[in-house]
């Protein structure tokens, strides 16, 4: 497994993240806010300068009022998916 941050795995997370913040109509600002974190942090995981670990992403998941759960299954389908494109 590649350890980059440039895996199409690792963007289909970020989409994800990102589009579940508009979803929540929440700003980069506003969620970080709530997460305690400078907007800068949002950012950064939003386009690929940082990535998330399990606990950072279940505390983002839970700001966003999102189920880990199913955001992970999601996320799974979406990698799936990408896999069968390839």
């Amino acid at each position: 497994m590649q350890k980059s941050l440039f895996t199409a795995e690792q963007q289909i997370l970020q989409s994800m993240l990102r589009e579940a913040r508009r979803a929540a109509g929440k700003t980069q600002a506003e969620l970080a806010d709530a997460l305690g974190r400078p907007q800068s942090f949002v950012a950064k995981y939003e386009v690929g300068e940082r990535r998330l670990d399990v606990v950072e992403l279940i505390v983002v998941l839970r700001a966003l009022e999102l189920a880990s759960p199913q955001f992970i299954a999601d996320l799974e389908k979406q990698f799936r998916r990408q896999d069968e494109q390839a």
